[in-house]
C-alpha cells in the first residue's frame, strides 16, 4: 500500500513537472521553499478537446508584462531576505513560481505540484522511493492574482493547511475562515472598495448608474456589495450585466446593446482587465462615447484597457488603485533581467522575446512560447507586439530601457509592493519561529517549532499572529479574517501630451480608517472628464429638483426616476433633490418659493392700521359728543327741558354712554389676557346700565300718567332713591353674570394658527360662548322691555318722555345686535373684534342721538321752547286732547240716540259745550279783553285726534292772581264730573302737575273730584305737599279759553278754568 501511494504521488509530481517545463517556471533551491502563482499570460488558447487522442495541456497566450514584473518582485524580495544579516540568518529561501495563465485550471496544476511535494515529505517515503534529488516542501504560497483563481487554490491548499498569501485577490468571500482556513492577503477587502465606489457616486450627486461585473468570485460579490451600498444612498441601477473573457460574441453584443440604449452615463465595473477587454473592444468599434467608467482596482490600471486607441471611449475613467509602496533597488533589479543571466527564471526567455519582438534560438526548434505566439498571431488573437508573422532572432544585446512596456512602469508600485510585502510577511513568520523561546511559543505548552523541520501549518499559525513594521514604517498585522486594512488611491485617466500614452493621475484618496463621511477626498480640479472637460457629467434618471420642491415617485419607475413636486404651503426644502419637504415651525410659514420659512404675519385689530384708526376716531368722537351733551346738561341743569328729563337719571345715562364708547377701545390693539377679560364685561355692564336708566325713566312716567289718583304710595315708589335702586338691581344681574363667567371660564389671549395658513390671528378666546350669549341676551331682554314701555307711552307729553325717540333708539339697538349675531358668527380674526366695536359704536350713537340730540338742539338753538310756559302748554294740550276725545265720543253717542228717538240735534243736557258754525268766532271778546289777553303770556296748540283738530289757546297770569282765578274757576265751571269717564278724570288730575319740578322729585298732585261724590270739583292744585323747594314754580296756569274744532264742522267752546 505504501509503495502504491509512493508511486501515485510520484506520478502526480512527474505529471506536474512535465506540464510546467523548465521554461514555464522559475525555481531556486533553498532551505525553505516558497511557492508563487503569477499570471504571466492573460489566458489560454481555445482548443476543442474531441478526446480522439490523449489530451494535452492547453497553451498560454498573450503575454502579461505586469505579471512578470510581479514575479520579479517576489524574486527580488527573496534575494533581499537571503542577503539580510538580521532576517533569517544562516537560512536560505528558495522558490518555485508557476504561471497561472489567469485561469483556474493552470493555477490548480501548479498547486498540485506544491501539494504533491508536501505529501511526499509528510509520508517520509525516502526509504521506499529512490528519489535522486530531494526537493523541500513548499511551506507557503504567494498568490494568486484573481479572486476566482485564489478561491480554487485556497480550497486545495486549505486541505493541507498550507498558508496562501495573496497580493491581488480582494473578493470578500475569501474572508470566510470556515471555508478558506489558510488564506491571507496583503490587499484590502473589496467590501471597502465597493463602499468607496458608492461614496464617489454620492459625492458627484449621481443616482442613475449601470453595473458590469466579471462572472467569477471577484465580480459577483463585489457588485453585490456595491448594490447594497447604493441602495442605502438611494442610487438606482439601470442595468446589471455579467461578462467574461470567454463570453461568445453574441453575449458581448447583447451587453453592448444594453449599454448603448441606457440613459445611465456612469457604469460601475467590477472586473479584471482580461475579462473586460472583449467588451471594451466592441464598444470602441461602435464608438459609444460619453460614458463615465468607475473602475475597480483590478482593471483601473490594466495595460489591456488603458490603451491610447481606447481613450476616446473610456477616457472618463475614475478608478481605484492600491496605495503605492516603495521598494528600494527594485528598478535596477528590473533592468538586470536577461535570459542568459536569469538562469533560475524560466520566464525570462519569453519575456525577452515579447519585449523586443524577436526570438531566441533554442537548437533547431523554436520555443513553445514562440510557437504559441505564431499560432496566436495567425489566429488573430493579437498576442505579442509583433507586426509581422515571423520574428527576427534576438541578438542578446538589446537594451531593456529602450522599450516602453508595462514591465518598466515602476512609478506606482502597487501590486508589486503587495507581492514584496507578502514575501516579507512569510519571512517574518519564519523569523518568529527562528527566534522562538521555548515556553513562550504559540504551540502546546508554549513549545516552539523547529525552523529546520518547520511545517506549513506551523507557519500558518505564526502568520495569524504576525506583527511587524515594513520598510515604509507601517505596522503590518492580519486581522481575524486574514486581511490587511489599507487605503485606496483614486486615479483619473489622462492622455499624456508627450507621447500620447495613458497616464494615471492621482486625484484623491479613500481612508478606510477615518470616520464615516470623512473617508473620501477628491480634488476636482485635477479631474478631466473625457480627457479635456472640467464639467461634471450628469448621470441622473431625472433632473435635479431645485430647492422648494421635492422628489415625487413615478409609479412603475425606480425611486431615482421621479418628478419634481412643489412643496405644499407651510413646508419647505432648502436643498437640491430633497426627498421630502420639511414642515415649518408653528409660528413660521414657507416663503413664496418654499425654500425657507419666514415668520407668519401677526394680525389683530391694531391701533395703527386704517380700520383701527377709523374705529378709534369714532369712539373718541362718541366720547367727545357724550361729554359735550353732559356739559350742556350740567350748564343748563335748571332749565325746564333738563328738569323734565329726570336730571339725575340723565346724568347716569350719559355716564353709561361714556362707558359704552370707552369699552369699545378695549377691542382695539393686541389682545392681552387682561384686556380679553375686561372688554366683554365692560361692554355688557355699560350697556345694561344705560338701558336700565332708560327703562326706569320710561316706566316711571308711564306709571304716573296711567295712575287715576296719585297717592302717597305712588310718591314712595316713584322716588329718586328707588329709581337708582332699580337701576342698580338691573345692573347687578349683569355683574353677577360677568363674575361667574370670569371665574368659571375666563377669556384669554389666543394665537389662532388655523384660520389662515400664513397669518397668526391674535384674538380673544371667550372661554364660554354661552356666557357671552347670556351677557348679550340679558342686555337685549332689558332693551325689549324698554322698547315695550316706550311704545306704550308714545302718546304721552313729549316733555315727560321722548317716547318716539326712545322707540327709535331701541329699534336701532335691536337692528344692530340682531345683525351682530350672524356677522359675529361669519367673521374671523381681527374682524370679529371690529364687528363688535362697530355694533357697540352704532348702538351707542343711536342711543345718544335719539335721546339727547333733540334736547341739546332745543337748549342751544331754540331757547324759546325751553320755557315753563312751553312745558305747561304741552302738558295742558295733552290733557285737553284726552278730554276732547272723551267729550266728542260722548256727544256722538248722544246724537245717535237722539236721531234714533227723533229728537233735536242740540247739545246734550249733561254738557255745557255748545256747537256753532265753523265760520263764526266762538268767543268774541271786547277790545279791552283782547288787549288784556295780549298782555298775558300765552300760547296756542293744535291737537289732532280722530278726524278732527283742536286749537287750544292758553294764557298764564302772575302767581299772585292764582287765588282769585281759582275762585272764579269754581263758579264758571259748568262741566259735570259724572259725565267724565275714567280716562278724562285721570288726565284732569294730572293737569296741575308741577312741570317745573324734575321727575325725580316728589311732585304735588291735584285731586280730581270723584263722580260719585260731586258733579263739580275744583281742579286747582294743592302745593302744600311739595315741601320747600327753591326751584319750585307757582301752580298751574289759568286757562282763559279753549276752542275745540270738531270733526262735524262746528265749534265747541268750553269755559275757562282758573287755578
Amino acid at each position: 500500500m505504501t509503495s502504491y501511494s509512493c508511486c501515485l504521488i510520484l506520478l502526480l509530481f512527474t505529471w506536474s513537472t512535465v506540464a510546467y517545463g523548465p521554461n514555464q517556471r522559475a525555481q531556486k533551491k533553498g532551505d525553505i521553499i516558497l511557492g508563487g502563482l503569477f499570471p504571466i499570460h492573460f489566458g489560454v488558447a481555445a482548443k476543442d478537446q474531441d478526446l480522439k487522442s490523449r489530451p494535452e495541456s492547453v497553451e498560454c497566450i498573450r503575454y502579461n508584462f505586469r505579471g512578470f514584473r510581479w514575479l520579479q518582485a517576489m524574486i527580488f524580495a527573496i534575494e533581499e531576505i537571503n542577503s539580510s544579516p538580521t532576517l533569517l540568518p544562516n537560512m536560505t529561501l528558495g522558490y518555485r513560481i508557476f504561471d497561472t495563465c489567469n485561469t483556474v485550471s493552470k493555477a490548480l496544476e501548479a498547486t498540485l505540484s506544491f501539494v504533491a511535494q508536501n505529501k511526499i515529505d509528510s509520508l517520509n517515503l525516502d526509504e521506499f522511493c529512490n528519489c535522486s534529488e530531494h526537493i523541500p516542501s513548499t511551506i507557503a504560497v504567494v498568490g494568486a492574482t484573481g479572486s476566482g483563481i485564489s478561491t480554487a487554490v485556497a480550497n486545495l491548499l486549505g486541505l493541507f493547511y498550507i498558508p496562501q498569501v495573496s497580493y491581488a485577490s480582494s473578493s470578500r468571500l475569501l474572508s470566510n475562515k470556515n471555508q478558506f482556513k489558510s488564506f491571507l492577503r496583503t490587499i484590502p477587502n473589496d467590501e471597502h472598495q465597493a463602499t468607496a465606489m458608492a461614496d464617489i457616486i454620492e459625492y458627484f450627486r449621481w443616482n442613475w448608474v449601470g453595473t458590469i461585473a466579471a462572472d467569477d468570485d471577484y465580480g459577483r460579490p463585489g457588485i453585490e456589495k456595491f448594490r447594497e451600498e447604493a441602495e442605502e444612498r438611494d442610487i438606482c441601477i439601470d442595468f446589471s450585466e455579467l461578462i467574461s473573457q470567454y463570453s461568445d460574441e453574441e453575449e458581448i453584443q447583447q451587453v453592448v446593446e444594453v449599454i448603448q440604449n441606457s440613459t445611465a452615463r456612469v457604469i460601475v465595473v467590477f472586473s479584471s482587465g482580461p475579462d473586460l477587454e472583449p467588451l471594451i473592444k466592441e464598444i470602441v468599434r461602435r464608438n459609444i462615447t460619453g460614458k463615465i467608467w468607475l473602475a475597480s482596482e483590478a482593471w483601473a490600471s490594466s495595460s489591456l484597457i488603458a490603451m491610447p486607441e481606447f481613450f476616446r471611449v473610456i477616457g472618463s475613467t475614475i478608478g481605484f488603485a492600491l496605495k503605492a509602496g516603495q521598494i528600494p533597488g527594485f528598478r535596477e533589479f528590473l533592468q538586470k533581467v536577461h535570459p542568459k543571466k536569469s538562469t533560475n527564471n524560466g520566464f525570462a526567455k519569453e519575456f525577452w522575446e515579447e519585449t523586443f519582438n524577436c526570438y531566441l534560438p533554442d537548437g533547431s526548434k523554436s520555443s513553445p512560447a514562440s510557437n504559441s505566439f505564431h499560432k496566436g498571431h495567425e489566429e488573430g488573437l493579437g498576442a505579442g507586439n509583433g507586426t509581422s508573422a515571423f520574428r527576427p532572432p534576438c541578438t542578446g544585446d538589446e537594451n531593456i530601457t529602450s522599450v516602453e512596456t508595462p514591465y518598466m512602469d515602476y512609478t506606482h508600485l502597487r501590486i508589486s509592493y503587495n507581492v514584496y510585502l507578502a514575501v516579507y510577511s512569510i519571512a517574518h513568520a519564519l523569523q518568529d519561529i527562528y527566534t522562538c523561546t521555548p515556553g513562550k511559543g504559540l504551540f502546546t505548552n508554549g513549545s516552539c517549532a523547529d525552523i529546520k523541520k518547520v511545517e506549513a501549518w506551523q507557519v500558518l499559525k505564526h502568520l495569524r499572529h504576525l506583527n511587524f513594521t515594513n520598510n515604509m514604517g507601517e505596522q503590518v498585522d492580519f486581522d481575524e479574517f486574514g486581511d490587511l486594512v489599507g487605503n485606496y488611491s483614486i486615479i483619473n485617466w489622462h492622455l499624456s501630451p508627450e507621447d500620447g500614452s495613458v497616464v494615471f493621475e492621482e486625484v484623491g484618496h479613500y481612508n478606510v480608517y477615518a470616520k464615516k463621511g470623512e473617508r473620501l477626498f477628491i480634488n476636482e480640479n485635477k479631474i478631466l472628464w473625457g480627457g479635456f472637460s472640467k464639467e461634471v457629467p450628469f448621470s441622473n434618471c431625472s433632473r435635479d429638483c431645485l430647492p422648494g420642491t421635492r422628489k415625487g415617485i413615478i409609479e412603475g419607475e425606480p425611486t431615482c426616476c421621479f418628478e419634481c413636486v412643489d412643496c405644499p404651503d407651510g413646508e419647505y426644502s432648502d436643498e437640491t433633490d430633497a426627498s421630502a419637504c420639511d414642515k415649518c415651525p408653528e409660528d413660521y410659514w414657507s416663503n413664496e418659493n418654499h425654500t425657507s420659512c419666514i415668520p407668519k404675519q401677526i394680525e389683530f385689530l391694531a391701533w395703527t392700521e386704517p380700520f383701527g384708526i377709523a374705529l378709534t376716531l369714532f369712539a373718541v368722537l362718541g366720547i367727545f359728543l357724550t361729554s359735550f351733551v353732559l356739559g350742556v346738561f350740567t350748564k343748563f341743569r335748571n332749565t325746564p327741558i333738563v328738569k323734565a328729563t329726570n336730571r339725575e337719571l340723565s346724568y347716569l345715562l350719559l355716564f353709561s354712554l361714556l362707558c359704552c364708547f370707552s369699552s369699545s377701545l378695549f377691542f382695539i390693539g393686541e389682545p392681552q389676557n387682561w384686556t380679553c377679560r375686561l372688554r366683554q364685561p365692560a361692554f355688557g355692564i355699560s350697556f345694561v346700565l344705560c338701558i336700565s336708566c332708560i327703562l326706569v325713566k320710561t316706566n316711571r312716567v308711564l306709571l304716573v300718567f296711567e295712575a287715576k289718583i296719585p297717592t302717597s304710595l305712588h310718591r314712595k315708589w316713584w322716588g329718586l332713591n328707588l329709581q337708582f335702586l332699580l337701576v342698580f338691581l338691573c345692573t347687578f344681574v349683569q355683574i353677577v353674570i360677568c363674575v361667574i363667567w370670569l371665574y368659571t371660564a375666563p377669556p384669554s389671549s389666543y394665537r389662532n394658527h388655523e384660520l389662515e395658513d400664513e397669518i397668526i390671528f391674535i384674538t380673544c378666546h371667550e372661554g364660554s360662548l354661552m356666557a357671552l350669549g347670556f351677557l348679550i341676551g340679558y342686555t337685549c331682554l332689558l332693551a325689549a322691555i324698554c322698547f315695550f314701555f316706550a311704545f306704550k307711552s308714545r302718546k304721552l307729553p313729549e316733555n315727560f318722555n321722548e317716547a318716539k325717540f326712545i322707540t327709535f333708539s331701541m329699534l336701532i339697538f335691536f337692528i344692530v345686535w340682531i345683525s351682530f349675531i350672524p356677522a359675529y358668527a361669519s367673521t374671523y380674526g381681527k374682524f370679529v373684534s371690529a364687528v363688535e366695536v362697530i355694533a357697540i359704536l352704532a348702538a351707542s350713537f343711536g342711543l345718544l342721538a335719539c335721546i339727547f340730540f333733540n334736547k341739546v338742539y332745543i337748549i342751544l338753538f331754540k331757547p324759546s321752547r325751553n320755557t315753563i310756559e312751553e312745558v305747561r302748554c304741552s302738558t295742558a294740550a295733552h290733557a285737553f286732547k284726552v278730554a276732547a276725545r272723551a267729550t266728542l265720543r260722548r256727544s256722538n253717542v248722544s246724537r245717535k240716540r237722539s236721531n234714533s228717538l227723533g229728537g233735536s240735534t242740540g247739545s246734550t243736557p249733561s254738557s255745557s259745550i255748545s256747537s256753532k258754525s265753523n265760520h263764526e268766532d266762538p268767543f268774541p271778546l271786547p277790545a279791552c279783553a283782547e288787549r288784556q289777553r295780549q298782555q298775558q303770556r300765552g300760547c296756542k296748540q293744535k291737537v289732532s285726534f280722530g278726524s278732527g283738530t283742536v286749537t287750544l289757546s292758553l294764557s298764564f297770569e302772575e302767581p299772585q292772581k292764582n287765588a282769585m282765578a281759582s275762585r272764579n274757576a269754581k263758579r264758571r265751571n259748568s262741566l259735570e264730573a259724572q259725565n267724565s269717564d275714567d280716562s278724562l278724570m285721570r288726565h284732569r288730575a294730572l293737569l296741575p302737575l308741577q312741570i317745573n319740578e324734575p321727575l325725580g322729585a316728589e311732585p304735588g298732585f291735584q285731586a280730581a273730584s270723584s263722580p260719585e261724590t260731586s258733579s263739580q270739583e275744583s281742579v286747582a292744585g294743592d302745593n302744600k305737599e311739595e315741601g320747600p323747594n327753591p326751584e319750585a314754580e307757582p301752580s298751574l296756569p289759568s286757562v282763559n279759553s279753549r276752542n275745540f274744532i270738531g270733526a262735524g264742522g262746528g265749534s265747541v267752546t268750553e269755559n275757562t278754568v282758573h287755578s
